[in-house]
């Protein structure tokens, strides 16, 4: 729709992405003075659905939260609980709820890879039409998310929202020969997520960066994954380079806010913007990247991991997340490789009153569960901090400064098919979960 001196662009819908939201961006003599990510799912209320329930109910509970990336909420949702009651669980049950995440990472970033985000730097509309001349691609991203797939049925009991998982371990712990076959697959899988990341290196990124802070899981002589502690690379500028807080300070660093345009909450970071996620990752730990990640890393021209390399372009974003489908393929041979069985498949777990908090990387980005309980081990409180929340705000900066970017380079010449097609993209960089969020694209552009 167009009137005298304002240019409105409306899309329904965004596809590739999970959940529904709505972009509004307002642009004033050539400059982009507003933008805002409307995510407009009903919240899910999961945090009050939790209050009353038992304290062996969140793992599966929270799995329901997302399809793509449960075993995150599991694992944070145990660690919780389990920080609450007193106990840890190490050894042998915690290699297996690695394996089990590793699984989760490499079938969830591999979707995204070659299912939601590929076709966006292929100029084609979906996975579809790419499959028409690219078959032996997405064949080859087939393959390596049916791997994730296996592992997680394997020590899952079902690719989707696992029921093996259980508060202090699993109900049933596999054999060392039932692991035998995955090894295989895995090695296999292995040159496929080699060949994925010479094939993403090679797409033609658009030239910009982001100057938000990051926020990662640091877990010193390994890539965190399922345990660490929350580290901030801070800017350029903005103080100390990296620092470290404890997990049971996050709630003081980390505050959620709502904003009027949005169901799902922000956050700041002391006060500030922030991103979690492959990119806060990578820049965080990468030194501790299995040699076969970092090699493939710096053959994609993404810096030397083992120098605290920070990739700066968030659509570069997908070729980070190809190297930590490598990482996640090498981890899980190495854990298939040294297994042993534990004595029993859990550990007690005895309720308490008290409270506690977990953080796991999900594929997306650091989340954080806390719980409170009673001396019966009721829940008396919950909360649940998704990643996409979290970059709600890095994400609408993201979309205002390559629109910017556009429009500082062809003014009027950038029409409402291109912009809206950047700022998809520009979205589709941080693989949003809308509906973890909530608990996308209907563009507008208002140009006066």
């Amino acid at each position: 729709m167009n009137h005298p001196g304002t240019r409105v662009l409306r899309l329904d819908a965004l596809a590739r992405v999970e959940g529904e939201a709505s972009l509004h961006l307002r642009v004033q003599e050539g400059t982009v003075t507003e933008s805002r990510l409307r995510i407009y799912e009903p919240p899910r209320f999961f945090e009050a659905f939790l209050t009353g329930r038992g304290h062996t109910e969140p793992p599966d509970i929270t799995a329901r939260i997302c399809g793509i990336c449960p075993v995150a909420y599991q694992m944070s949702a145990c660690q919780a609980i389990e920080n609450a009651c007193g106990v840890t669980v190490d050894g042998p049950l915690a290699d297996l709820r690695r394996l089990l995440y590793c699984g989760e990472w490499i079938e969830s970033h591999t979707l995204h890879i070659y299912l939601l985000h590929a076709p966006d730097f292929l100029g084609r509309a979906d996975v579809v039409e790419l499959a028409r001349d690219q078959r032996a691609a997405v064949e080859r991203g087939l393959r390596i998310k049916q791997t994730g797939n296996a592992i997680l049925e394997q020590l899952g009991g079902r690719p989707i929202h696992p029921v093996n998982v259980r508060v202090g371990g699993f109900y049933r712990t596999p054999a060392p020969e039932e692991l035998r076959p995955l090894a295989e697959r895995l090695r296999q899988a292995r040159e496929d997520a080699l060949e994925t990341v010479r094939w993403v290196a090679a797409f033609d990124f658009p030239d910009t960066v982001f100057d938000h802070d990051l926020l990662a899981l640091r877990d010193p002589g390994r890539y965190a994954i399922d345990s660490g502690t929350p580290a901030v690379m801070a800017a350029h500028g903005r103080g100390p380079a990296l620092r470290e807080f404890p997990l049971s300070d996050f709630e003081q660093h980390v505050e959620e806010g709502q904003v009027p345009h949005s169901t799902a909450l922000t956050a700041t970071l002391d006060g500030r913007r922030y991103l979690t996620g492959p990119l806060a990752r990578y820049a965080i730990n990468g030194r501790w990247l299995h040699p076969v990640a970092a090699e493939a890393a710096r053959d994609a021209e993404l810096g030397d991991p083992t120098t605290g390399t920070v990739c700066d372009n968030p659509f570069r974003s997908i070729v980070v997340r190809a190297v930590e489908v490598v990482q996640a393929i090498e981890e899980a041979l190495r854990i298939i490789d040294g297994y042993e069985p534990p004595p029993s498949p859990a550990v007690e777990v005895p309720p308490r009153r008290g409270a506690g908090a977990g953080a796991t990387e999900a594929p997306r980005g650091l989340l954080y569960h806390r719980y409170a309980l009673d001396e019966d081990g009721t829940l008396t409180g919950a909360r649940i901090v998704p990643p996409t929340a979290q970059n709600q705000t890095a994400i609408e900066e993201d979309v205002r400064r390559a629109v910017q970017a556009r429009l500082d380079t062809a003014g009027h010449g950038a029409d409402d098919e291109e912009l809206t097609h950047l700022c998809e993209r520009a979205i589709r960089n941080h693989d949003p979960c809308i509906s973890c969020a909530a608990h996308f694209l209907d563009l507008t552009v208002e140009r006066t």
